[in-house]
């Protein structure tokens, strides 16, 4: 039997999740963010190798940009601190009361570990 029910559009896409719900979907796009500096890294390598062409030098001009290594290093940073996280609540069940403060020092670690490298980045590009 179908499950039917009589939900309007609007009211499906109406976002009901919280900061929770926001980190996870976080965590997916940085994962496909990574995934495409791989896919861009090693393509460029191939193509490099391989044939010589200006493909794989432009590729290489833009994964080694300043805007590019920003991008990629909030990607890893905030993949690695939230799957982190993630597997500490799934090794010690009892961290799950204590989710928000998690993600709370989650963010706060973010911040200090992002704000530094990204300052000189900016400032060397700028320069």
């Amino acid at each position: 039997m179908p499950l039917t029910r009589n939900v309007p559009v609007r009211q499906a896409l109406r976002y009901k999740g919280r900061s929770n719900m926001l980190s996870w979907i976080l965590h997916r796009i940085t994962g496909l963010g990574i995934l495409v500096f791989v896919g861009t890294h090693v393509i460029a390598a191939f193509f490099l190798q391989q044939i010589g062409s200006d493909l794989a030098v432009t590729l290489t001009a833009l994964y080694e940009s300043w805007i590019f290594q920003i991008v990629v290093y909030f990607c890893v940073l905030y993949h690695a601190l939230h799957g982190t996280r993630i597997a500490l609540m799934d090794l010690f069940p009892q961290l799950l009361r204590f989710d928000q403060e998690l993600l709370w020092l989650q963010w706060i670690l973010f911040l200090s570990l992002y704000g530094l490298p990204v300052y000189f980045l900016v400032q060397n590009a700028l320069a």
